[in-house]
């Protein structure tokens, strides 16, 4: 296999075929966006490493090579040009401007390869294609796949001496060659198995490897030139926070770059990290996750906004939340819910410092404390995993708390049925709690088996179905407490009660009660479904059946107290019951959209109180005060329309003491 362009004689067939292959598309077929970009993509990696054989010094070494690389970058300009344009074509096309001047100016080859590298990754996150495999490869077969199709050309260690490649002028790709490798990512490497080069003895091996193969392949040569670094990687990769830091997944794994980390780490550094992981990517797939991703990632951020990059800092500083803590929350909760909510308080407040550009002390500070909580939070997850009573007690508070709120929902709801003698209608209020149960299930299976939900999703889908829930619950807490008062109740049991629930409240009633159920299932499943992973399954169980039965009898006592409350009181009790749930939703609401980053943080002195939707931030306690302003502006409002107006009924009609206990 060759991967470099003959440029002796065949120099300007290989110039030519290359530029007619890389021709901008018609606008007709502007719409093939799998094929173009990965082209495009492939161009202007492949300008960024090769650049440098062109111009050094501000001299040009190679008048047809820097021809040929300003021929690249105006053919580059012109296919993003005829792609379809996104919200991101502009800052694109400035980007490729930039870039055109830097090569006519004869710039320095780091300055065009980092230009170069920019634009490649803007393009992909204007335009999204697969970029990494689907799991780790395997070298096994890649270093299998290297003998049998490159080594004839590239050497059976990669040093470019293959017999075939010795008789080639120049010779093949030194794959060992580290200032080459350490501008090259495997998905660059990926990208010339799979399309060649045109105008080279280099084919596209698409029709004759599959892509596991082809990303095997890749992997495989990209940890050539580090084979001797990777040794002290595995060291590196365990115990440092920083080197953590800047590879999550195998996605930013496969466009990583000795020249991209260098900055951070250092460059022997930066190859040891990435000779151990290309050559164990399934090593960084199995220990990159929670608490120590976290770190890493609050480290990454704080080195970022040292740089002066405010937008990269927040977005570091929201994946070590989101990526890290939000995946083992339950855990930690189950041990030290406080612990927890500490470091919910100080992540969220960390990125509004950055966010809000505070001053570099401050924002160091912040950064301190957050780690400190992190840190902790390790030791105890670390003493307590697989601990079966830290599990049977966390099931069981887990699914007493969530469920509560939803029990005094639905309960309330059923009260009312029954005390508006409505029973027909009680069936959609069990409906609803029912499916919402059902799709707990689904979302658990979804959650372990088939789908991975990521934690922006989940505070997003918590913070607007609280906010939702508190929405219906004030109107329908002001609704009671003004059917409460003057005798209203009883006119609008007698008038209309039925009509209402016959044409629409039905279905509104079951809705309420199918999204106050769900919001708390949605969390309390996933929170399960992790600690399902602890090994505990039997005490994990035992906790559920706990709080399950815990539950009935909250509710048995409740539905059994409301039957002996008059109508009249019931209102106003359950008008002041839904009062307060609102208030509880609207705060767990912003503290979720805070996790999700939707939300700044600004902390309060105030103390937490989770079960009352309390959290010491600004945000949370004045979307609180706004909903307890409207409650009783309302109260107040139905109060003074019950005293000036007339008696809801003649005296005649009032209900007999002995319907008013039925």
């Amino acid at each position: 296999m060759i991967t470099t362009r003959i440029r002796s004689i065949l120099r300007n067939l290989s110039v030519a075929a290359l530029l007619l292959w890389a021709l901008p598309l018609p606008r007709a077929h502007a719409q093939d966006v799998s094929s173009t970009v990965p082209q495009t993509w492939q161009m202007i990696d492949y300008l960024a490493t090769d650049y440098a054989g062109a111009v050094k010094n501000g001299a040009v070494l190679s008048a047809s090579e820097y021809a040929e690389m300003r021929e690249f970058t105006a053919t580059v300009h012109r296919r993003l040009q005829a792609l379809p344009p996104t919200p991101g074509t502009p800052a694109l096309l400035s980007q490729a401007d930039q870039l055109i001047a830097s090569v006519d100016a004869k710039a320095s080859p780091a300055q065009v390869a980092i230009e170069a590298h920019a634009l490649a990754d803007a393009l992909l996150k204007a335009y999204p294609i697969p970029t990494a495999p689907a799991q780790a490869p395997d070298l096994t077969q890649g270093a299998t796949l290297y003998q049998n199709q490159c080594a004839m050309c590239h050497g059976a260690t990669g040093h470019g001496d293959g017999p075939v490649g010795l008789q080639l002028n120049p010779r093949p790709v030194d794959f060992t060659d580290q200032a080459r490798a350490d501008q090259r990512s495997p998905l660059s490497l990926y990208e010339v198995i799979s399309h060649g080069v045109e105008g080279t003895p280099m084919a596209s091996y698409s029709s004759r490897l599959s892509s596991d193969e082809r990303w095997a392949l890749a992997y495989y040569v990209g940890s050539l030139a580090y084979t001797r670094e990777a040794t002290t990687g595995a060291t590196l990769w365990q115990h440092d926070t920083a080197a953590r830091a800047q590879i999550a997944d195998l996605k930013e794994l496969s466009q990583a770059r000795v020249s991209q980390l260098a900055p951070a780490l250092g460059a022997e550094h930066a190859r040891a990290i990435i000779g151990y992981l290309r050559a164990h990517p399934q090593a960084m797939q199995q220990a990159l996750t929670g608490l120590p991703l976290a770190r890493g990632r609050l480290a990454a951020s704080l080195a970022a906004y040292r740089a002066g990059d405010a937008k990269e800092a927040t977005q570091l500083a929201l994946s070590a939340y989101l990526d890290g803590v939000e995946p083992i929350e339950p855990q930690l909760n189950a041990r030290d819910g406080a612990l927890r909510a500490r470091i919910e308080t100080a992540m969220g407040a960390y990125r509004t410092a950055v966010s809000g550009k505070a001053a570099l002390p401050a924002v160091t500070q912040q950064a301190h404390a957050v780690d400190v909580l992190l840190a902790q939070a390790q030791e105890v997850t670390a003493d307590a995993a697989g601990d079966p009573a830290a599990t049977f007690l966390g099931a069981f508070t887990i699914l007493v708390r969530e469920g509560l709120e939803a029990l005094l929902v639905v309960v309330a709801l059923l009260a009312f049925l029954r005390k508006a003698d409505r029973r027909v209608e009680v069936r959609y209020v069990h409906a609803g709690w029912i499916l919402a149960l059902v799709a707990g299930g689904i979302t658990w299976a979804l959650a372990s088996y088939a789908i991975s939900i990521s934690g922006a999703g989940r505070e997003l889908t918590e913070g607007l179905s609280s906010l939702f829930a508190a929405v219906v619950l004030l109107s329908v807490g002001l609704w009671m407490h003004q059917k409460s008062i003057g005798g209203r109740w009883q006119a609008y049991l007698k008038e209309k009660m039925a009509a209402a629930l016959d044409r629409r409240s039905a279905w509104f009633l079951f809705g309420l009660a199918f999204i106050s159920v769900y919001r708390e299932v949605f969390e309390t499943i996933l929170f399960y479904a992790a600690l399902w992973n602890d090994g505990q399954e039997v005490w994990l169980l035992g906790g559920i059946a706990a709080g399950a039965v815990t539950l009935g009898l909250i509710a048995w006592l409740l539905l059994r107290t409301s039957r002996r409350l008059p109508i009249g009181k019931f209102f106003a009790a359950s008008s002041i019951l839904i009062a307060v749930l609102a208030v509880v939703l609207a705060g767990k609401g912003i503290a979720a959209l805070q996790e999700a980053g939707w939300v700044s943080v600004t902390v309060a002195p105030v103390p937490h109180i989770e079960l009352l939707g309390i959290y010491p931030t600004w945000q949370t306690l004045l979307a609180q005060i706004a909903v307890v302003l409207m409650l009783s502006a309302g109260f107040m409002f139905n109060m003074l329309r019950g005293r000036s107006a007339p008696d809801a009924l003649p005296a005649s009609t009032t209900t007999r003491p002995e319907e008013d206990r039925a």
